[in-house]
């Protein structure tokens, strides 16, 4: 596969990352200047108000000490003109006198009350002008900014004010479009930078190598960001590391699987011609030869078996389970007895059992038996001479315990227990013993994990745990 056929395929704009970050950017701008619009176009209508309010009583002061207050008409139509009102009314604390006015004033269609001061009533208020399709009468009643004293009451048009509102808003909302498209260049140039190449790289380096991840060079290199997409890029980095590593094992594995597929055969046969034989020294009336001989055919059959395992392991078959019920206590002694055998002085091994003799388990007995066995031959290989099995029943599960006074496992053995061809604690081990004991205690439904008895107890060695449920 090329590595133009592995590249991965680039969204278009509209369908990428940057195009809707950058989309996202323009709304929430554009949502920040609703929010401030919001009262200041409100607080806009107010000052427009406010000042009509000034203008009208500006207005009056001029004519307030005439003779008599006597205002002529071309002079009163003057002053209505120049404050655009059709009326003003100057009240005083002790008095209520009518200034200038038309000679038929329009009739009042609302009262807007400047006392009231209320934040939400303006932006009520300032959304009702914006929202009128015809022109209505306002009495504007007030306190004069010259004189708090002074309330002025105005007649005003209502659509010059929203007029007013709407070139303010424009105004407004031109300069959010032109902050918008800024911000949002500045943000997607910094996403671009920041985040978008980066994760591109990673994902053209993910294609890469997956058309070949045993190659080291496709590996992607890791990043000195201390922020999160630095973060991502070096756990990739191990976790590709990781995958090579365990697809060139898995490599190997196969190949050794093909060599023990080829010679398992006649490794078989050969060793059935060392059986006969054997057997034949097993007529020979000799004393030394008949202490030797079980020895001898255990040792055949620990050869068998292993061929066998590792076979049934390198072909990933899953333990074919023939279940019976049966008393846990005897499984184990006799587990115990085979394991013994394993031991050049028996007289120095103990296989401890603190199993209950009415303790019954539904399971398969030969592969429990080989489970037991394989642990029991690792504590013997490791150098323990005591192993205790005990077990307990509780809400439908049997825990088995096993625990050895050998030296434990190392650290390094630990974090690849349960491992195969890595996982072994001694030179020359196979690291398939646990693996098949997982894999058989699984097949029931169950799990095994390691345990570490008390340093200062009379098993101080490895330990492990063993669940299985009572019933299949």
């Amino acid at each position: 596969m090329s590595e133009t056929e592995t590249r991965p395929h680039r969204p278009r704009f509209l369908h990428s990352l940057s195009f809707r970050l950058l989309l996202l950017t323009v709304f929430f701008v554009m949502l920040a200047e609703f929010l401030i619009w919001t009262p200041s176009v409100a607080r806009y209508r107010k000052v427009y108000l406010e000042e009509n309010i000034a203008r009208a009583h500006l207005s009056m002061l001029a004519i307030q000490d005439m003779p008599e207050r006597k205002v002529e008409k071309d002079l009163e139509e003057a002053l209505l003109f120049h404050t655009e009102a059709y009326g003003i009314v100057v009240n005083h604390l002790d008095r209520r006198m009518l200034m200038v006015s038309k000679a038929m004033p329009p009739k009042v269609d609302l009262t807007v009350d400047m006392h009231v001061d209320s934040f939400l009533g303006f932006i009520r208020d300032a959304f009702s002008t914006l929202s009128q399709n015809e022109n209505r009468i306002l009495r504007v009643i007030g306190p004069s900014p010259k004189d708090p004293k002074v309330i002025i009451e105005v007649l005003i048009d209502e659509w010059p004010m929203r007029d007013a509102m709407l070139d303010y808003s424009g105004r407004i909302l031109n300069l959010s479009i032109v902050i918008s498209l800024f911000t949002a260049c500045l943000v997607y140039l910094s996403l671009q930078w920041l985040m978008v190449r980066p994760m591109r790289r990673i994902t053209e380096n993910m294609a890469l190598f997956r058309a070949q991840p045993e190659d080291s060079a496709r590996v992607i290199p890791p990043s000195r960001r201390t922020d999160e997409v630095g973060i991502a890029q070096r756990e990739l980095a191990v976790m590709q590391d990781e995958l090579r590593a365990a697809l060139q094992q898995k490599t190997r594995l196969a190949a050794l699987g093909a060599a023990v597929a080829k010679v398992n055969h006649d490794l078989r046969n050969s060793l059935a011609t060392a059986v006969l034989a054997s057997d034949k020294l097993a007529d020979i009336d000799d004393p030394e030869v008949k202490r030797a001989m079980p020895r001898l055919l255990a040792a055949i059959d620990r050869a068998v078996g292993l061929c066998t395992q590792t076979l049934r392991f390198v072909s990933d078959a899953e333990p074919h389970l023939d279940i019976s019920r049966f008393k846990l206590k005897n499984l184990v002694d006799e587990a115990g007895v085979t394991v013994t055998s394993y031991c050049e002085e028996e007289e120095a091994f103990l296989w401890q059992s603190d199993v209950a003799g009415d303790l019954e388990l539904e399971a398969d007995r030969e592969q429990l038996f080989r489970g037991l066995n394989n642990l029991g031959q690792n504590a013997i290989e490791a150098g323990a001479r005591h192993v205790r099995v005990s077990a307990t029943g509780e809400d439908g599960w049997i825990t088995l315990d096993v625990v050895d006074d050998g030296p434990g496992l190392p650290p390094e053995a630990r974090e690849k227990l349960f491992q195969p061809f890595t996982g072994s604690a001694r030179d020359g081990g196979t690291g398939l013993g646990l693996v098949i004991v997982r894999d058989i205690v699984r097949a029931h439904g169950g799990d095994v994990s390691l345990i570490d008895p008390p340093e200062d107890g009379p098993f101080p060695g490895a330990g492990f745990r063993v669940k299985l449920p009572e019933k299949q």
